[in-house]
């Protein structure tokens, strides 16, 4: 069996779910199944987060160029 991929989510929303994790973890008021499960998704959360930044960081690295100039080249965000 596949396992199914869930679409892409956005870095505002990823980020606002993560802070969400966070209260309720912080809260201590979750079962252990429960809180494990929230942590997976936060794990999972912050990956998405990490790897939208580093396509941001790049995009920005293509834009400004080498000397300072901007030089826009195509943009690949499966490179990252």
């Amino acid at each position: 069996m596949k396992a199914r991929k869930n679409p892409p989510i956005s870095f505002e929303a990823a980020l606002a779910e993560l802070e969400s994790l966070v209260g309720q973890l912080e809260h201590g008021e979750l079962a252990l199944e429960s809180s494990l499960l929230q942590f997976e998704r936060g794990v999972v959360l912050v990956r998405s987060c990490q790897s939208a930044l580093r396509q941001a960081e790049q995009k920005v690295e293509q834009l400004i160029g080498r000397n300072g100039q901007l030089e826009p080249t195509p943009f690949d965000p499966a490179a990252g």
